[in-house]
């Protein structure tokens, strides 16, 4: 499969791509694709240096007549996101991306693409090794564990690079030009309770909520997509109330910038309410299938009942402030931008939910480009968990990029994107997170800006690669490394 997306154009481009997705590289496993890259770089003969925290940067002289332009750090991070489809059998571990052709599209089977930023590391690969491209003195920065916490963006020290200009090929749709994006920090709650044996006379039901899109949780999160923890919980919270449902067991999402697809529960109820108990459940379900007809079509919720009883569950007192902590805690867009319309500003998403065996943890990823907002929601979301008993930890907190119109890079790109289309480019802010807000900490005299091929559905299964845009944006990164200011 992968050999026919090496036959796409521009060849120099996909085939780096497939090169690279043979590698596997979740976030915090990355040390084959560090490898990978260093012996890629040393192979061309360059100056290759991989820093305390597994950065990667390649440098490569100016080409002839370009040696008066100023230096271009060229950025993308090597991990991706893993998800896969629960019926697809797949080791994101050992196995590289299983890719394929689809009219415009390269697409995955069943699993995330990684063209989120794989595009960008195949990109700047291509540049490295070519010698017929005109470019200025090239700085490759190669960071890690961009998706999970964005370690080597913020563990990059001040003074490894020289460059006055990045170029963060990390944004993905082919007619925006990015000059800002929202922060982050990770909420997490967790607690404890003392389980109790199940009672005689009981029925158990394990409930599972699939078939949802998914998606971004930054780039995605205004759409009304579904989220699978917070559909989970209205299902427990009805049973609860009214048919004393207990938890035996919840797991739900995974990973924090991913908009939770799938989400399984095992549960009893009192034998006497069990046919009462699945004609409610029904009427909640139509219910909510109705509410998300448009955004998620595929929306399916299984009641299949268990053979076995779960041992112990979780004592009515505990589940009762667990779930409504659960329907409390804010999911989706929180603020819109009163600067920039159309922008959020402020946001959370519900990733992660585990409980079982006494203990019980809800993880979240804030997002939001005003710092003051972002620690208002995630305030407002350990008020929530703590007053249920849980201790609740800020984590991983990282700055916003703010823009800067006056950037002298911003009005290159947007004068050659005008010249290649015949149209304005959109010069935007995102709600998601790129690295340039941490960058421009230890570089602040370095001019940034983003821009990327079109990608859909990042962070999910059914992310996809537009094969046309990725011609456009190629003949647009050849063009703007001709024009790169002088010194």
């Amino acid at each position: 499969m992968s050999q026919e997306v090496r036959n796409l154009e521009p060849k120099v481009l996909w085939n780096k791509f497939a090169d690279l997705n043979a590698v596997p590289r979740p976030s915090k496993k990355e040390e084959r694709v560090i490898a990978f890259m260093m012996e890629f770089g040393e192979k061309l003969g360059l100056p290759v240096v991989k820093d305390h925290v597994g950065n990667v940067i390649i440098k490569k002289p100016a080409t002839v007549g370009m040696e008066n332009r100023k230096t271009v750090v060229l950025q993308s991070h090597l991990d991706m996101v893993h998800q896969k489809n629960n019926d697809t059998v797949f080791d994101f571990d050992t196995q590289g991306i299983e890719m394929y052709v689809d009219g415009d599209w390269v697409r995955a089977n069943g699993t995330t693409l990684g063209a989120d930023n794989g595009l960008g590391v195949a990109t700047i690969m291509a540049i490295l090794e070519s010698t017929n491209i005109p470019h200025p003195a090239i700085e490759a920065l190669f960071t890690i564990d961009e998706e999970t916490g964005m370690t080597g963006a913020m563990g990059l020290q001040g003074g490894m690079l020289e460059g006055q200009i990045l170029l963060n090929l990390d944004t993905e749709e082919d007619d925006e030009i990015d000059i800002g994006c929202a922060g982050g920090v990770d909420v997490t709650a967790v607690a404890e309770y003392d389980e109790e044996d199940t009672p005689e006379g009981s029925v158990a039901y394990q409930i599972t909520v699939k078939g949802l899109v998914g998606g971004h949780s930054g780039m995605d999160i205004h759409k009304g997509l579904g989220n699978a923890n917070k559909i989970m919980n209205r299902l427990l919270f009805d049973g609860f109330d009214n048919f004393g449902l207990q938890i035996a067991e919840i797991k739900g999402g995974s990973l924090r910038n991913a908009i939770p697809r799938e989400s399984v529960a095992k549960v009893i109820i009192a034998q006497t309410f069990d046919e009462a108990f699945v004609f409610d459940m029904q009427q909640i379900v139509n219910d909510i299938k109705k509410e998300f007809a448009s955004t998620e079509p595929n929306l399916e919720v299984v009641f299949e009942k268990l053979e076995t009883l779960p041992s112990k569950v979780m004592p009515p007192v505990a589940q009762f402030y667990f779930v409504r902590a659960m329907y409390t805690a804010h999911n989706g867009v929180y603020r819109m931008s009163a600067d920039f319309e159309g922008l959020v500003e402020t946001s959370n998403n519900i990733a992660k939910v585990n409980v079982g065996e006494g203990k019980l943890s809800v993880k979240c990823l804030t997002r939001s480009s005003v710092e003051t907002s972002k620690f208002d929601l995630a305030n407002a979301l350990r008020s929530a968990f703590e007053l249920m008993g849980c201790e609740v930890e800020f984590s991983g907190s990282y700055p916003g990029w703010t823009p800067n119109a006056k950037s002298e890079i911003l009005d290159v790109l947007t004068d050659i994107y005008e010249k290649q289309n015949g149209s304005k480019a959109n010069v935007v802010a995102c709600h998601a997170g790129l690295e340039c807000g941490i960058l421009g900490t230890n570089y602040p005299d370095m001019d940034m800006i983003s821009f990327g091929p079109t990608i859909k559905g990042a962070h999910s299964p059914v992310e996809r690669a537009s094969i046309s845009s990725a011609q456009k944006y190629w003949k647009f990164v050849l063009e703007i490394l001709k024009n790169i200011p002088l010194k």
